[in-house]
């Protein structure tokens, strides 16, 4: 069972789905396996669990980097946990398998500080980690290694695919689930309606995880 240390997100509807979706999707079994934006850990521990003969794992925030080390510990597989970026990782690159629930959730202001918000909180479009990481992509991937990302439909899809795309991976959609909002999007619900981005009366947003994967 995975455990969130207090200012740690705990896992949602989104990390359940990329857990379902890994094996299927992109088999960490004897990989080198990033996963970037950690929190708790619990992709780290599930490619670990899965047989990945390698797992680094990177958080901006300390508490998410100490509470991913105590599962891994408490659970009995290893994971290189660390504080750091997106930078960080492309000088430990190349990986043969590259795992991100980012932040996605749009807000009215880019997110600052140190809290639980970092967690979700992206940018008014939603893609301040997004946009980078998908940049990034080949540089982060061995020939033929893959990428998985998931996101909310509110923080573009499309969008997500046409930069994958052109950082030189091929790109496809692998799961879509639809979840009633949490209380996160609950409390951004009457903003996001204000913008046009959600019909109004609307509680639900579709999850999607798109792969990307260099020739």
């Amino acid at each position: 069972m995975i455990r969130a240390h207090p200012g740690v997100y705990a896992p949602q509807d989104d990390s359940r789905l990329m857990c379902d979706v890994m094996p299927v999707a992109a088999s960490p079994l004897d990989a080198r396996v990033l996963d970037l934006c950690t929190g708790t850990g619990v992709l780290a521990l599930e490619a670990a669990c899965l047989g990945a003969r390698e797992v680094l794992a990177y958080d901006l925030d300390s508490r998410a980097v100490a509470c991913a080390l105590d599962n891994a510990d408490r659970i009995g597989v290893t994971v290189d946990a660390r504080q750091g970026t997106l930078e960080d990782a492309l000088l430990a690159a190349p990986f043969d398998l590259v795992v991100s629930n980012p932040p996605y959730v749009p807000s009215p202001a880019a997110p600052t500080g140190r809290g639980v918000h970092r967690a979700w909180d992206a940018g008014s479009d939603g893609r301040i980690v997004l946009d980078p990481l998908c940049d990034n992509a080949s540089d982060l991937l061995v020939p033929g290694g893959t990428m998985l990302i998931v996101q909310s439909e509110f923080a573009g899809e499309a969008r997500t695919v046409e930069r994958l795309r052109r950082s030189g991976t091929t790109v496809d959609v692998v799961a879509r689930r639809r979840i009633a909002f949490g209380p996160v999007m609950h409390a951004r619900a009457e903003w996001l309606e204000s913008t046009g981005a959600l019909q109004p009366g609307r509680r639900s947003e579709e999850l999607v995880v798109i792969r990307a994967r260099r020739p």
